[in-house]
């Protein structure tokens, strides 16, 4: 018997958040407003940010946005491994990816010290006094160290009501799904690993999340935009790189088959994760409210099953 995932998100499907950090552009703080705004009058419920978007200004965003709503209606979830630090070289630069004053600077920490650290700061940017869910944030250079300290600095907090739920946000599924098997996690935040152009988290992470209760929240559905438009552009972006020609042309097929069946490629893209009984939700960014009620549309339409059996007949998914 499949157990019951430990700790299920409401909804189906929950906002990202590193747009409200300045990802490439600035934010004017009234557009952060509405995106909140227009995604809870859309019933989203879960909303994930990390120290990382915008070196805390995510952070404070969102506490700020969401304050002015029921805190027992709505999930939060932030991360910890980059610890905010002063920047003492600090000249008035820009950070690389956000646009903000880059006085502070990221520094890998998954001790447990840097974990504790890192979780009271984001109470205090968020204005919380706990946090629903607390994921190790890309620990890919840092996995012995993060199962020794900073795994089990989570669980302190988790058994002291700090936090509700603990998990591992990564871009690989080879990593997560050693943490399943050699700790106690709730989640596992998996980005562009299960996707329709990538399933390949199918051979490791999904079985094992599937038997040992562990839910699995789809991150990166569109796999860096490629899937987010009808029909991919010659010049789009696959895993943040150029995408391949293979690659692009693969997608057009796949659109072609979805258009048969009357959805188109990003509907499928939102909906093929779900797909497998080991993901529970997913999580998407959105650069306007236009994209939040976009993506909410998307959520709302049903994908013939005819189109996965199509797709697997011509081998472009992996069955599940």
């Amino acid at each position: 018997m499949t157990p019951t995932p430990r700790f299920v998100p409401p909804g189906p499907w929950g906002l990202g958040l590193a747009q409200l950090g300045n990802l490439y552009t600035i934010m004017p703080d009234a557009i952060a407003g509405e995106i909140v705004g227009a995604a809870w009058a859309a019933g989203v419920r879960y909303f994930d940010t990390a120290p990382h978007y915008g070196l805390g200004l995510s952070e404070v965003r969102a506490g700020e946005l969401l304050a002015s709503y029921p805190r027992s209606e709505y999930v939060i979830s932030t991360k910890v491994g980059r610890l905010l630090v002063p920047n003492s070289d600090f000249r008035g630069e820009m950070d690389e990816h956000f646009v903000v004053p880059a006085a502070t600077r990221r520094r890998w920490d998954f001790s447990r010290d840097g974990v504790l650290r890192s979780i009271d700061a984001s109470l205090v940017r968020l204005g919380l006094d706990r946090i629903d869910i607390a994921y190790l944030h890309d620990p890919d250079d840092f996995a012995d160290q993060a199962l020794r300290e900073a795994l089990p600095a989570l669980n302190e907090l988790r058994s002291q009501g700090i936090l509700r739920a603990i998990g591992v946000g990564m871009n690989q599924s080879a990593l997560p799904a050693r943490f399943i098997a050699e700790s106690d996690l709730d989640l596992v935040m998996l980005a562009g690993r299960y996707t329709l152009l990538d399933q390949s988290a199918l051979k490791d992470l999904l079985p094992l999340a599937l038997k040992r209760g562990v839910g699995v929240v789809a991150a990166g559905v569109y796999n860096s935009g490629l899937l987010a438009q009808n029909r991919p552009s010659s010049h789009a972006k696959f895993d943040y790189q150029d995408a391949p020609t293979e690659i692009i042309k693969r997608a057009n097929r796949i659109a072609t088959i979805c258009e048969e069946y009357g959805v188109s490629l990003p509907v499928a893209a939102m909906a093929f994760p779900i797909q497998h009984p080991a993901v529970i939700t997913r999580i998407v960014g959105c650069e306007s409210p236009d994209q939040v009620r976009e993506t909410t549309a998307r959520t709302q339409t049903p994908v013939p099953t005819e189109v996965w059996q199509r797709l697997v007949a011509e081998g472009l998914i992996e069955p599940s």
